[in-house]
């Protein structure tokens, strides 16, 4: 599939967000949270709820009518993209009622507590619906797939971990170790699920064929001897994108040490160094990681094949 920049800004920046707001939740239905402290307060929810916007604001630029988006939430009963959306929109209200009394009443009790928790689970299933969008298409092997929801939702909830750990000591609070082995966890459970993601969709196939896909599978091997277009269509430029396999090894090594062998290395400097080093440490595995979910989101578009391929010459998809 073609990978446009618009959707990888929005899954990206929407799904750090997403997990920072899921964090500050549940951080203030635990009581964890610094109620006094006004810059992690401000710098939290404009970090977590600006990406929110910024990436709902950029996913509508992929659409051919833009002005005409309103329109896709009214589908919600058979459409996962008009659920998002309307989750997206229930999810601002509990938010905005946490924030004020977050940053305006230094109160994240009661009904504050309450706003903060339907918050966080807002953000959940949010998230669970973008994933959804993709994996429900039957048409795409390398979505249609057991690995691609928990890929969305651990890398969401790891980068937005890390952004709201880098927020917390640039606002002159400590961490602590244990923060620090959250968020090791983190890396590597998502670590894990990419692995695994890009190790099925390298060993399987979709299970049509040009065989199949032509109703000629009794004859034996089929081949095309035309193609459908003579130039390049539509159909070609979205669905027909092509990445070689050597430079899409090249960018998974690049993603892979950019989100998680960096911050790895970073992370545990963070627990041994002394507190301005440490610091700094987690502020620069934030930034590598968000480096490096850019170029994995690019791949999850540019390595999905459509089934209509095989109409093109494809022999698999």
């Amino acid at each position: 599939m073609h990978p446009a920049f618009s959707v990888i800004f929005f899954t990206t920046a929407s799904g750090a967000g997403y997990g920072m707001l899921f964090l500050l939740g549940v951080l203030a239905v635990t009581g964890q949270l610094p109620v006094n402290n006004a810059g992690f307060a401000w710098g939290s929810l404009v970090l977590s709820l600006g990406l929110i916007t910024a990436g709902l604001l950029s996913s509508t630029f992929h659409l051919g009518h833009p002005e005409r988006a309103w329109r896709a939430v009214t589908q919600w009963k058979s459409s996962w993209l008009a659920r998002e959306g309307v989750a997206a929109i229930f999810t601002y209200v509990p938010a905005v009622v946490f924030a004020w009394g977050w940053l305006f009443e230094q109160r994240i009790d009661g009904i504050y507590a309450i706003a903060a928790g339907l918050a966080a689970a807002g953000a959940v299933v949010t998230v669970f619906c973008t994933g959804s969008i993709y994996n429900s298409l039957k048409t795409i092997h390398q979505w249609h797939n057991a690995w691609t929801m928990p890929n969305y939702l651990l890398l969401g909830l790891y980068t937005g971990a890390l952004l709201l750990g880098a927020v917390a000591v640039m606002s002159g609070l400590q961490t602590g170790t244990g923060f620090i082995l959250f968020l090791l966890g983190l890396l590597l459970l998502a670590w894990a699920a990419k692995a695994i993601y890009w190790n099925y969709i390298a060993t399987t196939h979709h299970p049509a064929t040009i065989e199949s896909a032509t109703g000629l599978k009794h004859l034996g091997s089929v081949t095309v001897l035309e193609p459908p277009h003579s130039s390049e269509n539509y159909l070609l430029k979205e669905m027909g994108f092509q990445i070689a396999r050597k430079h899409a090894d090249k960018l998974r090594r690049i993603s892979t040490m950019s989100l998680f062998v960096t911050p790895l290395l970073l992370l545990l400097a963070a627990i041994m160094a002394p507190a301005p080093i440490g610091s700094m440490a987690l502020v620069l595995a934030a930034l590598f990681a968000a480096l490096g979910v850019v170029v994995e989101r690019w791949l999850f578009f540019a390595e999905a094949k459509h089934v209509v391929t095989l109409y093109y010459g494809a022999k698999e998809v």
